[in-house]
């Protein structure tokens, strides 16, 4: 039943009601005719007749605003909610409508934004993993030759030891991204000395700076972070082994410390190629790779700077990345300081 038949109904009876109870006074206090007790019949119809008139416009914005929520309903996303009505109900009704509507269609578009993300994702994995997975079951299924020279086949086992450590790199790498994410509201932090960390990754990887005759070290001064020592480091190591695999033999690689405007800046520098023309956003994503500078050929798996992008935000800082003037690339952290 319907809104205004039952508001219709309710008046009606109460009408009806109070008629009945002014014929009973009428006729026992003030001997009226019993005559009086007919009127209840025609009185009734005509409350119902009024009270059905009169609900049915006061109920309109409620039977408009049903309208709107089976347009939504049936996939209209254009709805608007908003109605124009006399009654304070029926508008906070319809504004509340419409604030749940445009919550709906933003987490709606959240979730096609995380699915396309994740779709790219499972796509990118799936191509990293294919071509280490493709060398090494076609230089094992050559190895079966049992006339093999044993200097070519020395030669198949190398690649495909090359490409398992690559393949190992690839997941140690995206495991490393996922405990970031999981394990960013539980790690531990404590005052950390930027100086200290960077002299202990330059030590770490010395040697592979020396064996392509890089010149690696450390400038400068800069206040102390409140940080995971073992985050940072790695953010250090990743930016550090990019800038290594990236310049040429006997080039340079240094990280310069300073503090700016109570911030702590770590920069990366190197004289290598830099990255182009390429939107510096972009060196950030996972998987990417510049023409120049991040060619398969380098040895990264793709996800060596969403790692350091990861670990920065969590400890509330920023990183970019510009070609400097002089040649090369610089990628540059900041953090908040401690006073």
């Amino acid at each position: 039943m319907r809104l205004s038949t039952q508001v219709a109904l309710l008046s009606s009876l109460v009408a009806v009601l109070a008629t009945a109870i002014m014929a009973v006074c009428a006729v026992f206090f003030f001997d009226a005719s019993l005559y009086a007790f007919l009127l209840v019949v025609p009185i009734g119809g005509l409350s119902f007749f009024l009270s059905l008139i009169i609900s049915v416009f006061a109920t309109q914005p409620f039977r408009d605003l049903l309208t709107q929520i089976k347009k939504y309903r049936s996939g209209d996303s254009t709805v608007d909610f908003t109605l124009s009505s006399s009654v304070k109900e029926v508008s906070e009704l319809s504004k509340n409508y419409q604030d749940i509507s445009k919550l709906a269609e933003a987490r709606s578009n959240e979730l096609v934004l995380v699915k396309k993300h994740q779709d790219e994702f499972v796509s990118n994995v799936a191509h990293e993993f294919r071509t280490p997975l493709t060398a090494i079951s076609g230089n094992a299924e050559l190895m079966l030759d049992p006339d093999m020279p044993p200097a070519t086949r020395n030669r198949f086992c190398e690649i495909i030891l090359t490409e398992c450590e690559r393949l190992k790199n690839l997941t140690n790498n995206l495991l490393a991204l996922q405990h970031i994410k999981r394990d960013n509201q539980a790690q531990v932090l404590s005052r950390v000395n930027m100086k200290d960390i960077a002299e202990s990754v330059v030590e770490f990887l010395a040697p592979i700076a020396q064996e392509k005759e890089v010149n690696l070290h450390v400038e400068g001064e800069a206040p102390d972070i409140l940080g995971n020592t073992d985050r940072l480091k790695q953010a250090l190591i990743n930016l550090i082994d990019n800038a290594i695999r990236h310049v040429e033999k006997g080039g340079e690689v240094k990280v310069v410390l300073s503090g700016v405007r109570e911030k702590t800046i770590v920069a990366v520098m190197d004289n290598g190629c830099g990255f182009g023309d390429v939107d510096p956003a972009l060196l950030f994503r996972r998987f990417y790779r510049t023409d120049a500078s991040r060619a398969r050929n380098t040895g990264g798996s793709g996800l060596g700077l969403a790692i350091v992008k990861e670990i920065v935000e969590a400890h509330d800082g920023s990183i970019t990345a510009y070609n400097a003037p002089s040649g090369g690339a610089v990628f540059l952290m900041a953090f908040p300081s401690m006073t």
